[in-house]
């Protein structure tokens, strides 16, 4: 059998940061098919994903039977040097007045919306990922003094993707490393609406009127 070398593009750099808040239920629950319309920033300087996964191995007769794989969630932790304080409030769940009175900390369910990002690779690769339903976990809030020369500060915030399908799937991804890539899909019909399934990435890729 004849040996493929394969020469996979290696990272250049993270891109724009992109999210959409859900229009959750008269319950306060997930609604998959409802968003408001999406967000683009670019503010990033890195992303971190962890996958918070467990292996279990069954063992039946004194020998491993199965070995099961399950993922709770998925964790972004992304570096920003700003972030619309608007967003970030009601990412938080705060409670926003007219009056510009911003009321933050009393116990509630913070919302759900989906988070994209874009990886950027050596000669031009790209990969463009949806976590359709989301919630901010923990955000940093630091200043510092200014010295002579400009020095940049950045926040953190953590931004867990939970399941969005009853397959347990968290996450919407292409490469366009990959045969299937689809011809003609670009970052701003990818990051259009989020993606949840193939209906989605077929609509993103229709042919514009």
């Amino acid at each position: 059998m004849a040996i493929t070398t394969k020469k996979p593009k290696i990272k250049e750099t993270v891109g724009a940061l992109y999210y959409a808040f859900n229009t959750m239920t008269e319950d306060g629950e997930f609604d998959p098919e409802a968003y408001e319309d999406t967000n683009k920033s670019d503010v990033v300087k890195t992303i971190t994903t962890t996958d918070n996964a467990t292996t279990t191995t069954v063992r039946a007769s004194g020998q491993d039977y199965e070995t099961v794989n399950q993922s709770a969630s998925v964790e972004n932790e992304v570096e920003v040097i700003a972030l619309d304080p608007e967003d970030l409030a009601k990412m938080r769940g705060d409670d926003i007045h007219e009056n510009g009175l911003i009321l933050s900390g009393a116990p509630g369910k913070r919302p759900f919306f989906a988070f994209g990002k874009v990886v950027k690779k050596l000669g031009g690769a790209v990969e463009y990922v949806w976590y359709p339903k989301c919630q901010l976990t923990e955000n940093t809030d630091e200043a510092a003094t200014s010295e002579e020369e400009f020095s940049e500060q950045t926040d953190t915030v953590t931004i867990t993707a939970y399941a969005f399908d009853d397959a347990g799937n968290k996450s919407v991804r292409v490469n366009s490393e990959m045969t299937s890539f689809p011809e003609g899909l670009t970052e701003e019909k990818f990051f259009e609406a989020p993606i949840l399934d193939d209906a989605g990435l077929t609509a993103a890729t229709a042919p514009t009127a």
